[in-house]
C-alpha cells in the first residue's frame, strides 16, 4: 500500500470536487447530489447482520443509500457519512450484491431494487484507505468552516458578532 499516493489521490479528488463555502456536511451532500444527478438518502441502521459494519453505500434502482450506526457520535457518525461520500466521490465501483445479503438490510424491499453495494472485507486497501484520507480531508474543510463562523452555520458569528 502506496500511502504518499494514497494521500496525492485524496488531494487532487477533493480540489476537483470545487465545494462552495462554507463547507458543511449538508452542503456536500448537496454537492453530491447535484454531481451525481441522483438523490443520496443517509439513515440511522438498525441490526445489522454483524457489529463490525459502522457504514455501508447501496445503489438503489433509483437512489443511493448511506446506512451508518445509530449509536455513532455525532462526529463519529459525519466520519462514516463522509467516508461513503469519499468513495462516490472517488468513484469506487459498488459489486452487485446477492439477494440474501440485501434481505439482512431490507427485509421489506424488493431484493430487485438494491442493485450494487461497496461492501469493505479489508480495512486496510487502496480504496478504504484513500476513501478515509479524502473523508479526513472533507472533515478538516468543515470544522475549519465552522471554526470561521464561531461554530454557526451559514457564518452568522462574522455577520452578528
Amino acid at each position: 500500500m502506496d500511502y504518499d499516493a494514497a494521500r496525492v489521490r485524496a488531494r487532487i479528488a477533493e480540489q476537483g470536487l470545487a465545494l462552495p463555502e462554507p463547507v458543511s456536511l449538508e452542503s456536500t451532500h448537496r454537492h453530491l447530489e447535484k454531481l451525481r444527478a441522483r438523490r443520496i438518502v443517509i439513515q440511522p441502521m438498525d441490526g445489522t447482520p454483524t457489529d463490525k459494519v459502522c457504514g455501508l453505500w447501496f445503489g438503489l434502482d433509483h437512489m443511493d443509500l448511506i446506512l451508518h450506526a445509530r449509536g455513532a457520535s455525532e462526529v463519529h457518525r459525519q466520519q462514516i457519512i463522509l467516508h461513503e461520500f469519499a468513495h462516490m466521490i472517488l468513484r469506487h465501483e459498488q459489486e452487485v450484491i446477492p439477494h440474501e445479503y440485501v434481505s439482512q438490510f431490507f427485509p421489506d424491499l424488493d431484493p430487485d431494487r438494491v442493485v450494487t453495494a461497496l461492501k469493505r472485507t479489508d480495512f486496510l486497501n487502496e480504496f478504504e484507505v484513500t476513501a478515509e484520507l479524502l473523508a479526513d480531508r472533507l472533515a478538516s474543510r468543515i470544522r475549519s468552516a465552522r471554526n470561521s463562523s464561531g461554530g454557526q452555520p451559514g457564518n452568522f458569528g462574522t455577520i452578528f458578532g
